[in-house]
């Protein structure tokens, strides 16, 4: 089985982190409440420099901030399209980005829930279980505009359900009870600064 699987097919081996963050400049990470985090994102409609120069940017950004996936509207674009650095269960690590995403309706017979304990970038320090499906399946384009299919189980089917929520306007938090996210929002409000230093000097050292 391969241990690495790069815009869905198996590599022998892949730097981390990525070549496209060599390229990047880091970018500020969008925090629940900020108005392009709670809409739908726009498509994609051009393909070129800067959607690639974009793309450099979240990757970069994602690291920083230790992230597994990172949405556009994440650092504050209106844009459909997310990228990923992310293990499944079994350790095997999936690489990319997806535009204009969509995820597959799964039959409900077949589906099998996970409650695990889920983050998000945007929602600084708090961890929360939310139920996911084990199993995902996003289709949509590479930044070239390629037709892409992108499959997960576990972990890796997380990141991509969380990440296809984010470019449809919603957090996690919506997933909630509202005890729970009060909760999560605690959470946030006892380590935010501490998130924030860590990134920081993660940031700094890069200009070192």
């Amino acid at each position: 089985m391969p241990r690495v699987f790069v815009q869905g097919s198996p590599v022998d081996s892949y730097p981390r982190p990525v070549p496209e963050a060599g390229r990047g400049s880091v970018r500020r990470v969008t925090e629940v409440g900020e108005e392009v985090l709670h809409r739908p994102s726009r498509d994609v409609t051009e393909f070129g420099p800067d959607l690639a120069a974009l793309i450099d940017d979240m990757f970069l950004t994602m690291y920083v901030a230790d992230g597994a996936g990172l949405a556009a509207n994440q650092v504050g674009v209106d844009l459909r399209l997310f990228v990923y650095d992310c293990p499944e269960d079994d350790g095997v690590r999936h690489v990319g980005h997806i535009v204009n995403p969509v995820l597959d309706p799964l039959d409900p017979a077949g589906r099998r829930l996970l409650d695990e304990g889920e983050g998000c970038l945007s929602v600084p320090g708090a961890v929360m279980d939310v139920p996911r499906p084990d199993r995902a399946v996003v289709r949509g384009l590479d930044k070239d505009g390629n037709a892409l299919v992108i499959e997960g189980t576990g972990y890796f089917a997380r990141c991509l359900a969380r990440e296809t929520d984010h470019v449809n306007g919603r957090v996690y938090l919506d997933r909630l009870s509202k005890r729970d996210r009060k909760e999560a929002l605690r959470q946030v409000a006892d380590r935010r600064d501490e998130v924030f230093a860590r990134r920081s000097a993660k940031t700094a050292a890069l200009s070192d």
